[in-house]
């Protein structure tokens, strides 16, 4: 079932209302890991719902619970559920995206200000904090929708709609959402035969992907302190224990500069690569060069361009984030911090578990603490992670993807695991027993999660085609399946 000519020339047409509504949606910084942001993730979430509930979508704003942020019980925002569509006859698609961002601030190094969104023209590159990460994507199906519903088109399948304001943050309170909807008779995900998941990238700026695996997360901090308030380095320098100089001492045992994992146990059981999965590694497109360019470096850890794709997406890895509590503004402080924080995650691969890894890593830490025989007290945090995840490409729900990208790129997709991770992957698949697909928007380069983070316009409006085709395809070839 091709996509109306008319839905891809409406899409075209209204690129620049779209691009506005982008801009309208980047301007609500909705930082879920900020508790002064709280209000701007539940305000963007009211906007979300109005959209949907525009072109017909049923919503209902479900909440989820409260958690411990900076020192406060706040309520976590709320999920909203959708549904538009009902026939038997059609097949029935749960979209899932998350509406809320990572931190950011001009001062980071961005040359804009991260929530006014900035287009250039010239460049076609639309940037802000959402652009690409995740309120791009979310505002294709929006794009959808509209089309259909200006144009009078019905859509060719059921949609049903999961989007979360906690994504950023561990997208906790989920879990268990899913798990109570699915086991209802009458809920939400009630007649699903498949997820489409639009919150990831191209493997580089050139080839659409489908994406059937990602990496699980575990994230930590590792919590030193020792004087009763900071100290002055003068006075007390060389006669006192300094957490600062425990922490760095303490995550400098974590991983080499290759990024080999120096805790015990932490690649146990990890399958060795066959030669199958070699030659699909083999057949990509992709270069060091692409890497590098994304990253903006040449900084590849290895000049073996298998080497290299296995480390961004099969291999688990181990990377440090940042110190809480350590001076880091401009100019000279002499200060002693009381009272520091590292941060540092894992990304997980069949068969780990954040569970199974959690161990592993306080054992260690606890292990090499102690080895620095000082006077100063030492915790490890869990604060929140999510399990590795690959799905099946040979199910339909990925040739109706092929079928789509083919018609709207004109190009056969690349088949990827990514690196990074979406924790609601795994907890969609095992509680309603369907095939999840992720199907990306963005490219490699668009810098989600980092400074000057942007969306190029043909992604955006190109990927609204493809959003929308997708549906077409999914109609078609499951008509046998």
């Amino acid at each position: 079932m091709v996509a109306p000519q008319k839905f891809t020339e409406f899409i075209e047409a209204n690129a620049d209302r779209f691009i506005d509504r982008l801009g309208e949606a980047i301007a609500i910084p909705s930082i879920s890991g900020d508790a002064s942001r709280r209000g701007d993730v539940v305000k963007m979430a009211h906007w979300l719902e109005a959209q949907l509930n525009k072109y017909g979508v049923k919503t209902e704003k479900v909440p989820l619970g409260t958690q411990q942020l900076e020192g406060k019980t706040l309520d976590l925002p709320p999920a909203i559920l959708g549904r538009i569509g009902d026939d038997p006859k059609k097949k029935t698609i749960l979209i899932y995206g998350h509406f809320d961002v990572q931190p950011a601030n001009k001062s980071d190094g961005w040359d804009t200000e991260p929530f006014t969104m900035h287009y250039d023209k010239a460049s076609g590159k639309i940037m802000g904090r959402g652009s690409t990460d995740d309120k791009g994507p979310i505002l294709g199906w929006l794009n959808v929708l509209d089309a259909h519903s200006t144009l009078g088109l019905d859509l060719p399948v059921n949609l049903r709609f999961c989007f979360e304001g906690m994504e950023e943050s561990g997208s906790e309170g989920l879990d268990d959402l899913i798990a109570s909807e699915a086991a209802k008779k009458d809920g939400w995900f009630a007649g699903v035969d498949a997820v489409c998941i639009s919150d990831n990238y191209w493997l580089n700026t050139r080839t659409p992907c489908l994406t059937y695996g990602l990496r699980g997360i575990a994230y930590y901090q590792i919590i030193i302190s020792g004087p009763g308030s900071d100290l002055h380095s003068g006075i007390y320098g060389g006669a006192v224990y300094e957490p600062m100089t425990a922490l760095i001492a303490l995550m400098g045992k974590l991983v080499t500069q290759d990024g080999h994992i120096l805790i015990p146990g932490v690649y146990d059981g990890i399958a060795t690569a066959d030669a199958n999965e070699l030659k699909k590694y083999e057949e990509l497109d992709y270069s060091i060069d692409d890497l590098e360019g994304a990253a903006g470096g040449k900084i590849a850890n290895s000049s073996e361009r298998i080497t290299v794709l296995m480390g961004r997406m099969r291999n688990p890895s181990l990377s440090l984030h940042g110190i809480e509590g350590a001076f880091s503004g401009v100019g000279c402080k002499t200060v002693i911090p009381a009272h520091v924080a590292g941060k540092f995650s894992l990304r997980l691969v069949p068969p780990q578990t954040p569970d199974d890894i959690t161990k592993k890593v306080i054992a260690y830490v606890e292990s090499e603490f102690a080895k620095l025989n000082t006077r100063l007290n030492m915790k490890v945090e869990y604060m929140h992670g999510g399990k590795p995840w690959v799905a099946d490409i040979e199910h339909w729900n990925f040739e109706a993807a092929k079928k789509a990208t083919e018609a709207v790129y004109l190009q056969t997709p690349n088949y990827t695991r990514e690196g990074g991770s979406i924790p609601v992957t795994l907890p969609f698949a095992d509680n309603l027993g369907v095939n999840v697909l992720l199907l990306p928007m963005g490219r490699a380069d668009d810098g989600a999660h980092s400074t000057n983070e942007k969306l190029d316009v043909s992604n955006f409006i190109n990927g609204s085609k493809l959003l929308g085709t997708y549906l077409y395809e999914v109609a078609e070839i499951t008509q046998t399946a």
